[in-house]
């Protein structure tokens, strides 16, 4: 595993404009007259990314929302609405079959992970670039992904180039990461500088490898489902505090529950609230146990066959803020 040194930039060190400038102006550079692709998910880094390859290249740059299936409710149509009336233009690709083919029969994090990284960028990116003819693809990732990964923490599906992988040769494009020196606090302020709306640039922090990061065991599209509307209840509730991070998992093991005095075997859900600034270090939020009432009630009545919720009390180290 190689590591190329990477030059963090700090919040407090941060000059937003000259730094939206300087990457305006290194896309177009690199770029040239070609023509450029990237994802959008609708997390903050994909979003800036967006706008900044947008302002660089204009109609050159190829946007797509893969749906994998893996997103949260309503999210692809959502994001692809919100753009449209920025006046970028994001082509939707459903890839669901991609993905839920490439997870199938996965139980192991990393081969997980591993499986989503090849249906990104060799399934799906791949036939893109391809068609397109784009030589470049701008990336959202930020410090914290190449940290983690580099350590041997976990592997996040977007990086490449700093682990040595050879895009060019294995994927046939380059690679480009305009907010790769930055953690998510920064790219924040960027995000609002850019101009995106607080919906986007305040929303909490999303995995890349998406809802797949919070099923313990098997990825399929039945499960997902428990935890889209698992997540939904979560970020409809907590979305009013200053955490920083907060999301819902769903556990591989059934556990025997109770409905109208007879056993019903279900689903565990566990629930994680963060206070953290930078996603190196995290504690857990100490919401007030009415909240945490409310919160376990709706997932048991609203989300089919969960009959267990817990509250995770775990600080980052030695927990980690996503389960997987």
């Amino acid at each position: 595993m190689t590591e190329k040194k990477i030059k963090e930039i700090k919040l407090q060190h941060l000059n937003t404009r000259k730094f939206i400038a300087e990457k305006i102006k290194e896309i177009a550079t690199v770029v040239g007259n070609g023509t450029a692709i990237n994802a959008l998910s609708g997390g903050v880094d994909s979003s800036a990314v967006t706008v900044l390859g947008y302002r660089a290249l204009g109609e050159r740059l190829l946007t797509y929302f893969i749906d994998n299936g893996l997103m949260r409710e309503g999210e692809p149509e959502y994001v692809v609405g919100l753009f449209k009336k920025m006046g970028i233009k994001v082509i939707l690709l459903d890839a669901r079959k991609e993905f839920f083919g490439k997870l199938k029969g996965l139980t192991d994090p990393e081969e997980k992970r591993e499986a989503i990284t090849q249906a990104f960028y060799k399934d799906v990116f791949g036939k893109l670039v391809k068609e397109s003819g784009a030589r470049f693809l701008l990336h959202g990732t930020n410090y914290t992904d190449v940290e983690e990964t580099v350590a041997g923490v976990k592997r996040q599906h977007n990086i490449l180039d700093q682990l040595g992988i050879d895009t060019q040769k294995i994927y046939g494009y380059k690679v480009s990461e305009p907010l790769v020196q930055l953690r998510k606090p920064a790219v924040r302020v960027v995000a609002k500088a850019l101009g995106l709306p607080k919906e986007i640039y305040s929303r909490p922090p999303f995995p890349g490898p998406a809802l797949a990061a919070r099923v313990i065991g098997e990825v399929t599209p039945e499960r997902i489902k428990i935890v889209k509307h698992a997540t939904k209840i979560v970020e409809e509730e907590l979305r009013r505090t200053k955490a920083f991070q907060y999301l819902a998992i769903l556990h591989a093991d059934m556990v025997t529950g109770v409905r109208s005095g007879k056993r019903d075997f279900g689903s565990q859900i566990e629930l994680r609230c963060w206070d953290s600034k930078d996603a190196v270090t995290a504690k857990v939020t100490r919401l007030p146990y009415p909240v945490l009432e409310k919160i376990a009630k709706r997932m048991t009545t609203e989300v089919p066959g969960v009959v267990s919720v817990t509250y995770n009390i775990t600080t980052k180290p030695p927990s980690t803020i996503e389960a997987i």
